[in-house]
């Protein structure tokens, strides 16, 4: 087919077929392994159409892959193209189908691929200089793995021990070993080098990873601003339902018994709680004046529907929204149950399925028993 097809073009240099003919070929030519041949075709396609940036990004890739130095240089020239291309995109040639805020990030996302990939092309040409102002624009335009791991890479040549490791500690955090990530077990042997280089041997390496890791998690979150910033006591804050985003303030709440549940998506003993949560808060069903709430405190919110759909609790549920904080809730779950003016009457951290039901059960029939009057004298 090659033969065929060359022979043709020959016959036909300025036949209105050349583009497919061109990509063909392409293909073909990965096909028997035969890159040079594959890299001379990609290319004639982008001068054949410049403005079609999937073929100018496979070109791209052929030549990081296959290339030598003036390929490489060619390589990122048409890289600097596609970002310059890229930075001038109005949102109107944007899909109907897709929001504005799903374009910019798919622009964010597709930008910071391509200096990471013109970045790895500076290396080639060992371009330092270059190379990490390019890894540098990508983590700062979206935080990467590939990125920090690069940047690790040139702190480590320059023997900045302290940058290496801040980098790669991001790397290790960020990293999921796909679309050409570093793997967790690359970055954990190169961070786990770099420090016994700084320090004579790991110990500490253990705790730095750790807050390294809150760290670069808490810099990537979505930016979120505080729920009831001003909320002083619980009846000050207005909680939302989990699945319609509903307000439900806790003012409503006053003169009533609150028994809380506050839960993560990641935490297994969550999980092992919700059923005794939901058969206690069952066995009140009748009683209007207590109340029973499961109030969500993951950081990443998209998390909650999913995991709830699949557990189907019954309980109603809430993001906490603060309201943790005020509590003072550090570790998860912590059961806790507020009196009828709002003051703490139980908690529990943690969880001990033996005698759980019982405990949580006299404690609410306790608050219960208290008036709101009595509650409201307690210190």
């Amino acid at each position: 087919m090659v033969n065929n097809l060359e022979a043709f073009l020959k016959k036909y240099p300025e036949s209105s077929q050349r583009p497919q003919i061109y990509r063909a070929l392409v293909e073909s030519s990965l096909q028997l392994r035969d890159f040079a041949r594959a890299k001379d075709y990609a290319e004639r396609m982008v001068s054949l159409n410049p403005e079609d940036f999937s073929n100018t990004v496979l070109t791209i890739e052929l030549l990081e892959r296959y290339g030598d130095a003036p390929g490489y240089r060619r390589a990122v020239f048409y890289t600097s193209r596609v970002l310059e291309y890229l930075d001038r995109a109005p949102v109107k040639e944007k899909s109907p189908r897709v929001s504005p805020e799903e374009w910019a990030a798919a622009m964010k996302r597709d930008k910071s691929s391509l200096l990471v990939g013109r970045g790895r092309l500076y290396v080639k040409l060992s371009d330092t200089p270059n190379a990490q102002k390019d890894f540098e624009a990508s983590y700062a335009l979206l935080p990467n793995a590939s990125a920090a791991n690069h940047l690790g890479e040139i702190a480590e040549l320059k023997k900045d021990w302290n940058a290496a490791i801040l980098q790669y500690a991001r790397a290790f955090t960020l990293t999921d070993g796909t679309n050409g990530a570093p793997s967790r077990t690359e970055v954990r042997k190169k961070i786990g080098n770099v420090w016994r280089l700084a320090h004579g041997s790991e110990d500490g390496l253990g705790d730095y990873l750790l807050h390294s890791f809150d760290d670069t998690i808490a810099a990537t979150a979505p930016a979120r601003g505080p729920k009831n910033p001003n909320g002083k006591e619980p009846y000050d804050f207005v909680l939302r339902q989990v699945k319609t985003g509903g307000p439900v303030p806790l003012a409503d709440a006053k003169g009533k018994i609150l028994v809380l549940n506050f839960w993560a998506t990641w935490c297994g003993p969550c999980r092992e709680l919700e059923p005794h949560f939901d058969r206690i808060a069952a066995s009140y069903a009748g009683r209007t004046d207590v109340v029973f709430y499961a109030l969500n405190c993951d950081d990443d919110e998209s998390l909650v529907q999913p995991y709830l759909d699949n557990v189907k609790p019954k309980a109603q549920m809430l993001f906490a929204d603060g309201l943790d904080r005020l509590l003072g809730v550090v570790s998860f779950p912590t059961t806790m149950i507020l009196d009828r003016a709002g003051k703490i009457a139980f908690r529990q951290d943690g969880f001990d399925p033996e005698g759980f039901d019982k405990s949580l059960t006299e404690a609410v029939e306790r608050a219960a028993q208290t008036p709101a009057t009595t509650a409201a004298a307690k210190p």
